[in-house]
């Protein structure tokens, strides 16, 4: 069968640089740390004390009390994106065919805060009390349950669940939206992650496996990618969606077009439980599948945005990936980590790292890898190549390539490139 083109009409974020696509896109541009102390919680007793968060948002300007009550933050961060990339793509117009819409948003967590206060209040009083929990419990804090809510919210009653493959989440709900829609499943499709673990439960679990940096004197150069003094990845939280559409149902209702999806591709590195393959084979094997998906050469990426998460192994067996992928195109390419402004945000990471390529292709700038200093050198790490450090730089940006590789061995990588008829 004749495969369908599958299209982004629409883009939707809250994120460590700001609340809307606009903002974000500007401060990723400008090179702007999201980084700062933790607010959500009393952090001074942890090993690290600052994290990526979402600034100025309010719960109340977006939910009525009672809907709050069933909405984990994680959960209210995807309806918010979902809201602006559906009102973006205006999928929500008469005589849509609401059968054909479907909603794959998912986190690499979910609900950890829920699950936190809910089983520290048994811990504290389950033994007089006995088994009292919120009867919202276990819909608050379930990894597919944002999917869910804006189904039910839109009325949309295609394709609904939730991907949960730790930090490759959003990527992976992504590629699944792109198979799905230009198999012909679907017209339409919400898509991409949301998390909101910076809270005791996160920190201090990702502290105990020594995942994150330390470096709380001074939290907005601590995630320095590709750096030879990384010391872990600085958390971050939020939620990025965009509208995948197939392409002639995009253009009968005359919807605006950022970029086409053209490739994904999904592989395991079958070695350990948190590290990344030394060698990089899973992140090799990755990219490679996504390029033959796409039917592309390597020669014909611009730009990597990288899984580049500042942690000593990853960062290095990445490099030699793309290395073995690309080889003497390598040095041609932009690379660029912009986890270095928005921290980790775990399962919503990938899909905010698409909107960051999909920006690149429409507007021809790569966002940099900010935080690095000349004299910061890894002899393990080939400084030829291009890693677009400290400051954006303008070339032309036909086709992006996005990696996420998540605990468990989960890799995932997409392909953009810009729309021609």
């Amino acid at each position: 069968m004749e495969l369908k083109r599958v299209v982004v009409t629409g883009l939707g974020t809250l994120n460590p640089l700001g609340n809307d696509v606009d903002t974000t896109w500007k401060n990723a541009v400008d090179g702007v740390s999201g980084a700062g102390p933790i607010t959500h919680f009393d952090a001074s007793k942890f090993k690290t004390q600052f994290a990526c968060e979402v600034k100025d948002f309010n719960t109340n300007d977006h939910f009525d009390r009672k809907k709050a009550r069933q909405l984990d933050l994680y959960a209210q961060y995807a309806i918010v994106a979902a809201k602006q990339a559906i009102d973006d793509a205006a999928l929500n117009s008469e005589g849509l065919d609401k059968n054909r819409v479907g909603v794959i948003v998912a986190a690499g967590i979910g609900g950890l805060h829920t699950f936190e206060e809910e089983a520290g209040y048994f811990a504290l009083h389950g033994e007089e009390q006995g088994p009292k929990y919120n009867p919202f419990f276990i819909p608050k804090m379930i990894a597919d349950i944002a999917s869910g809510h804006i189904s039910m919210e839109y009325g949309y009653h295609g394709p609904n669940y939730g991907v949960v493959s730790a930090c490759a989440t959003s990527t992976n709900a992504i590629i699944d939206a792109f198979n799905l829609i230009r198999l012909g499943k679907a017209d339409a499709i919400v898509t991409g992650g949301a998390e909101a673990a910076i809270y005791p439960a996160g920190v201090g679990g990702f502290n105990s496996m020594h995942a994150l940096s330390t470096r709380n004197d001074s939290p907005a150069t601590a995630s320095r990618p590709f750096s030879a003094s990384r010391d872990g990845f600085v958390m971050g939280e939020g939620s990025a969606v965009l509208i995948l559409e197939e392409l002639e149902h995009a253009k009968a209702r005359g919807a605006k077009i950022y970029a086409e999806i053209v490739g994904g591709g999904m592989s395991a590195d079958a070695y350990h439980l948190t590290a990344t393959h030394p060698e990089g084979l899973g992140a090799k094997l990755v990219m490679e599948n996504a390029l033959e998906d796409a039917e592309m050469k390597p020669e014909d990426i611009d730009y990597i945005n990288v899984h580049g998460t500042s942690t000593p192994v990853g960062d290095k067996s990445e490099v030699k990936a793309i290395k073995e992928v690309f080889g003497d195109h390598a040095y041609k390419l932009n690379i660029s980590s912009t986890k270095s402004m928005t921290g980790h945000l775990l399962g919503a990471t990938g899909a905010l790292e698409a909107l960051f390529c999909i920006k690149a292709v429409q507007d021809d700038i790569v966002p940099p890898t900010i935080n690095h200093a000349d004299d910061d050198l890894d002899e393990e790490i080939d400084y030829n190549l291009n890693f677009t450090f400290n400051k954006a730089q303008k070339r032309t940006v036909n086709a992006a390539l996005s990696n996420t590789f998540g605990f468990g061995g989960h890799n995932a990588s997409l392909i953009v490139k810009k729309y021609a008829e």
